[in-house]
């Protein structure tokens, strides 16, 4: 995504991150080594930057297996993570990236390949649909991982994550996932501040991600063999794969606003559409939604995330206190306390996020430390999809009925040849989610 830009800025930490584990011992490490061996599962631009961050974050960390659909993609991104190697570490740079042909693997079961090929940790940055059983089987064979966000794209693969995050706290297994806000210092800062009580009781909060939209589809149909290879390249439009935007890329601003709450909602509403990306290449998304999420105190979240350009298109979170009101943004200059007209300006400096979720993960295997950021995450994701589920149906749904939501997005075949879950009639159109007539639970 475009919003993940820090594998070409990530350089910036080197001097701070690649020395962090630099005194850990090697003890945490697979077979006495003093290296972290990584395996990346699904290396588009995703993929690619998660594995630069985890570069940025410890000079102790080695690629050795890479995963993808498609054959291209592993390339693109191996030749990448080559340059990002010896921009940071120079001629070390060359053994940090140790991914030979016979480590390169294809297809729908490359996950289960790079898990079982010696790796210590995986990075997962599949399309999120995939998400579920990647992690359940890196689990079972005792790999700590990092997960992209959402972890799942319904009811079912959120509870499928739950699962495998309570047998990875049984067997000690580290897990991060990319919802870097968590890691942000004006973020961290500002919410210890408002669960102290300084700012009085949390009565209500607006969280946006509203923005022009993400890329258009990669690949025309004449350059894929299947309708299932043309959905997995133009995965982003497609819910099985992606949860809609409110779920894929809306989940960091409603992540912050249950950080706030230390809670999540009880019931939410919702109204959304398609009106402007209405062309058939957009798949079955809408390009806006507008949700109002209740807690169980009558405190309400006001969400929206929009996919239109030359709109009013803010991204960011406001938690609205009997005190203050509490602005947040991913850029510190737009943070600020406002109380009645006086605001007082955040004064920190920016870091980076991206590249801190990796470094705490790594210390935490390096140390032998607790740590399991996928329950929260399974959660978060939970509001997004009741956030779609209330969107397309044009229902009040509770978090109780959308949790127990046996509807699942998924194929009933795993194969390039098989049938997606939805398919275009014969003018290449999809079926779109209607309000009041789409049932979601």
């Amino acid at each position: 995504m475009s919003s993940r830009r820090e594998f070409l800025q990530s350089t910036a930490a080197l001097t701070a991150g690649v020395t962090a584990l630099s005194s850990l011992p090697a003890r945490a490490f697979a077979q006495g080594s003093d290296q972290i061996k990584v395996g990346l599962i699904g290396c588009g631009g995703r993929g690619t930057g998660a594995m630069g961050n985890a570069f940025n974050a410890s000079s102790q960390i080695k690629l050795v297996s890479m995963g993808d659909m498609f054959e291209d993609a592993i390339d693109g991104s191996l030749k990448a993570l080559q340059r990002e190697a010896e921009k940071l570490f120079g001629a070390e740079g060359a053994n940090k990236v140790d991914v030979p042909p016979d480590r390169r693997f294809v297809g729908f079961d490359a996950y289960q390949k790079v898990i079982d090929s010696g790796v210590d940790m995986v990075i997962m940055a599949t399309p999120p649909g995939f998400r579920p059983m990647h992690f359940e089987a890196a689990v079972k064979a005792g790999k700590n991982c990092f997960i992209e966000k959402p972890v799942a794209v319904d009811a079912p693969g959120v509870q499928q994550v739950l699962a495998a995050a309570k047998l990875a706290d049984e067997k000690g297994l580290k897990v991060g996932v990319g919802l870097q806000r968590r890691h942000q210092a004006q973020y961290i800062e500002y919410i210890d501040r408002i669960k102290s009580g300084e700012f009085g009781d949390v009565h209500a909060m607006r969280v946006y991600w509203n923005g022009g939209g993400v890329w258009d589809p990669r690949r025309t149909r004449e350059e894929c063999k299947t309708e299932m290879e043309y959905q997995l390249r133009n995965w982003y439009y497609y819910n099985w794969l992606c949860g809609d935007h409110i779920v894929e890329q809306h989940i960091h601003n409603l992540d912050v606003g249950c950080w706030i709450k230390g809670s999540y909602p009880v019931s939410a509403n919702g109204m959304g559409g398609r009106e402007v990306r209405t062309d058939k290449k957009y798949g079955e998304i809408f390009d806006h939604h507008a949700c109002e999420f209740t807690f169980d105190d009558g405190s309400v979240m006001f969400s929206q995330c929009r996919h239109i350009k030359n709109c009013w298109n803010p991204v960011s979170e406001h938690a609205h206190c009997t005190k203050a009101i509490i602005n947040l943004d991913n850029a510190p200059r737009n943070c600020s306390i406002q109380v009645g007209k006086e605001v007082t300006r955040y004064k920190g400096k920016g870091d980076l996020p991206y590249v801190n979720e990796h470094t705490a993960l790594q210390n935490a295997i390096a140390k032998g430390e607790k740590y399991n950021e996928a329950h929260r995450g399974a959660m978060s994701t939970m509001v997004a999809i009741l956030g779609r589920m209330c969107t397309y149906s044009g229902k009040v749904i509770t978090w109780e009925e959308a949790m127990n939501s046996k509807i699942a997005l998924r194929p009933s075949e795993y194969s390039l040849n098989g049938t997606p879950p939805s398919v275009p009639n014969d003018k290449g159109e999809y079926p779109i989610a209607v309000p009041g007539v789409t049932k979601t639970v």
